[in-house]
């Protein structure tokens, strides 16, 4: 009941913006002025569901959303050695919970999407290992893989702290062929690596024909875009167990090793 006798109705008052909870005004919450406070939504909200996972550490793998399973060539070898990659990663690397309750290490994350992201994913459940999907908000929308753990699939609006959370955990950086996003990823690591701005992580590159074919490295050396020490700070494989052991040799260290 709205009426108050003589003073008469509150509708207009109980109906009025203003008058809503802040945290259940959707209007103010997605106002400009509360874009930071958005941002920060954002990242806490992702950080809340790792920490109740127990998520330490990553394995971030990144690769074109295009290939799929039953792909011609290449395309199909590339999935399968994704898929093989993130069941291989999760069963050695820490992703399972131990019986003594330590963190989750080197679990695989991906973008959260289909293609290698959803190889890698594929892997780590093919073995009942949690992984991490960080989707994005894109104006075609993007729907995550079947194969992320449910309560680690998440959902972003910023890239940027979509980035933050790609990086932040990361143990090591393993890119299969892909095109602009997988370029972005990559070279936001690289960056981050050649500026000392994040760990020497070991980043491995999936099939170096292919690499090499569409990025010209010793050019940007010739040019004295990069110094020619900072092509150490990636290597090269061409099957899962290669960037398995390009990653341990990069100082990748497994759950065990750990302290």
């Amino acid at each position: 009941m709205n009426d108050v006798g003589d003073e008469g109705s509150n509708a207009a008052q109980l109906a009025s913006p203003s008058y809503r909870l802040a945290a259940l005004d959707s209007e103010y919450i997605l106002s400009d002025s509360m874009r930071g406070v958005r941002f920060m939504m954002e990242y806490d909200k992702a950080e809340q569901a790792l920490r109740a996972w127990g998520v330490r550490s990553t394995i971030v793998v990144f690769g074109s959303a295009r290939i799929g399973e039953n792909g011609d060539g290449e395309h199909r070898r590339w999935y399968a050695e994704a898929r093989a990659f993130g069941r291989l990663a999760s069963e050695r690397g820490g992703a399972m919970l131990s019986p003594n309750g330590q963190p989750r290490d080197n679990v695989i994350a991906t973008g959260g999407g289909p293609g290698i992201m959803g190889a890698a994913n594929r892997g780590a459940a093919d073995v009942g290992a949690p992984s991490i999907g960080f989707n994005i908000t894109l104006p075609h929308e993007q729907a995550p893989n079947p194969w992320s753990t449910p309560e680690l699939t998440f959902r972003f609006h910023y890239f940027a702290m979509r980035k933050m959370h790609l990086a932040m955990r990361a143990n090591a950086l393993v890119v299969f062929p892909g095109g602009f996003g997988t370029f972005d990823e990559l070279f936001e690591i690289l960056t981050l690596r050649q500026t000392d701005k994040s760990p020497r992580i070991p980043i491995v590159l999936f099939d170096e024909t292919y690499w090499r074919s569409v990025i010209n490295f010793d050019v940007l050396v010739g040019h004295g875009m990069i110094r020619a020490e900072d092509l150490e700070l990636f290597h090269f494989a061409e099957d899962a167990e290669g960037v398995w052991a390009a990653l341990l040799a990069g100082g990748l260290k497994p759950h065990e090793s750990i302290e």
